[in-house]
């Protein structure tokens, strides 16, 4: 199983930085760096909400499922 955060993609299309969004969903830039290089093992609920309505998008936007 293989998840992939796409958060880099969102953050183009939004034209917004990686400082620039961790200051609005108030989570470090080292945090949500692991996020966006898809090194991460887990995220909340509260995570995905406030990166959705920052990025106007919806998780299905930022979470993808890909096969092994």
């Amino acid at each position: 199983m293989a998840i992939i955060v796409n958060l880099d993609v969102a953050m183009a299309k939004c034209k917004i930085s990686l400082s620039e969004l961790s200051k609005k969903v108030d989570i470090t830039p080292a945090n949500l760096s692991i996020l966006k290089n898809n090194k991460g093992k887990a995220i909340r609920f509260s995570t995905l909400d406030a990166l959705c309505r920052e990025l106007k998008c919806q998780p299905g936007d930022l979470l993808e499922y890909i096969e092994d």
